[in-house]
């Protein structure tokens, strides 16, 4: 985060990894729906009603997270103490195994190989998974890789947990970049499954920090009353705008699928013309995870910001130096 956050002064700048973000113009605003102080209580209604909608998860499974990056700290911050077992992939989402490790949690790895277009072994899963595991946490699709779970091997991956009295956190930050209903959306695979996403990196709507958590009610509770800790009062005017995002949201998706049909073609066409690289292509998305087949990565990302005015994420910031 460090990095994608100091390096965000370059022309064409791939850190960030969401949408180009929606200005003003484009934002369906009117002043009078932006209000400074809302209702009180857990969540502001309108906006858990839209997030209902928008899921088909009942509003009691809803708790809401200034983006995904809050929602993953709440759902594990919940429901790890020190000394827990977690199991989460490598390469993986920095935020998140760092969020563990500053809980005190013990952490066991499932690799995600480039060799194996980063699938998720269900053997090597078994194996991490013990009976002291508390919970196991995915991405999908993959960051960094953007590669797709099945839903047959969430749903594997789900009974393995089960099976200890673990719980699974997938974050699907970047899932709805596939644009389809029939997508392999975790909540409805299993009692014990904790979905974290936002409107940030589909929408182009990060400014607006609209992120949520989907979890069986008991612990939504919990996880609303963990946030008192952190953010207790939300900034109710972006409760208000997301609202207004939600009512617009087909022109935000409409807007997201033509930039990346587009841009879906130009890096294909780049991949192609590149023998230095590497590269499993994902079914779709914002990020690919590109490998230099010999060189030294350091030189190489030098060159594109010197030379280029192009910043990209070293793979080192994902467990994967390379080349």
């Amino acid at each position: 985060m460090d990095g994608a956050t100091l390096s965000s002064g370059a022309r064409f700048n791939r850190a960030p990894g969401g949408l180009t973000r929606v200005t003003t113009a484009e934002f369906p605003l009117r002043l009078e729906e932006v209000e400074s102080d809302g209702p009180g209580g857990y969540g502001y209604p309108p906006l858990l009603e839209r997030i209902a909608h928008h899921t088909g998860a009942p509003v009691d499974c809803i708790v809401t997270a200034a983006g995904t990056s809050m929602a993953n700290h709440l759902a594990l911050a919940t429901l790890l103490s020190p000394g827990d077992e977690v199991v989460i992939e490598q390469p993986a989402y920095g935020p998140l195994l760092d969020v563990a490790h500053y809980l005190g949690a013990q952490v066991r790895r499932v690799e995600r190989r480039f060799e194996n277009d980063f699938e998720v072994s269900l053997g090597e899963m078994e194996r991490a998974i013990t009976p002291s595991t508390r919970l196991v946490v995915l991405t999908d699709m993959h960051n960094p890789s953007g590669a797709l779970l099945p839903a047959e091997t969430l749903r594997a991956i789900g009974e393995l947990a089960q099976r200890v009295g673990a719980q699974v956190i997938v974050d699907e930050a970047y899932l709805d970049m596939l644009f389809d209903r029939a997508a392999p959306y975790a909540f409805s695979l299993g009692e014990n499954f904790i979905v974290t996403t936002s409107l940030t990196k589909t929408y182009g709507l990060s400014s607006l920090r609209c992120g949520w958590i989907l979890a069986p009610p008991e612990l939504a509770q919990r996880m609303w009353q963990m946030n008192d800790l952190f953010a207790a009062t939300p900034a109710h005017p972006a409760e208000r705008l997301a609202v207004v995002a939600f009512d617009h949201l087909a022109q935000f998706r409409d807007r997201a699928q033509s930039r990346l049909t587009t841009n879906r073609v130009l890096l294909d066409a780049f991949l192609d013309s590149r023998p230095d690289l590497e590269c499993f292509r994902p079914p779709g998305g914002t990020i690919v995870f590109p490998r230099l087949r010999k060189g030294d990565p350091g030189r190489f990302f030098n060159m594109l910001r010197d030379a280029y005015e192009t910043t990209v994420l070293p793979g080192s910031f994902f467990e994967l130096p390379g080349p």
